[in-house]
């Protein structure tokens, strides 16, 4: 089983949003979204990681993040993107020169 650590990004009463990481390798991106009685999921992982890997990140976000959040909910949904991180961008001025522009 891998070692995953959620390195939270930022809070809101009702979302939280995680970078993942397996030892030092970022392997995703976590979105979680609290309705009444379902949690919904936004799960954005690495080309390498199998179904397999995937299955137990899912199972690990449930036990460590979403169960100890505390709330009761009847159901967790899980959408699972995977591909090539291209990158953050924002539309931040960082250079004087406007548009939209890569920060990382």
């Amino acid at each position: 089983m891998a070692d995953y650590y959620f390195e939270r990004e930022c809070r809101t009463p009702q979302s939280e949003a995680y970078n993942i990481l397996e030892g030092e390798i970022a392997v995703g991106r976590l979105d979680l979204h609290f309705a009444a009685t379902i949690v919904h999921a936004t799960l954005c992982v690495n080309e390498s990681l199998t179904q397999e890997q995937i299955q137990e990140l899912i199972e690990t976000i449930d036990e460590e993040l979403v169960d100890s959040v505390g709330i009761t909910r009847q159901e967790i949904i899980v959408h699972v993107h995977q591909g090539q991180d291209l990158g953050v961008f924002s539309t931040r001025n960082f250079e004087g020169n406007g548009g939209v522009q890569r920060i990382e």
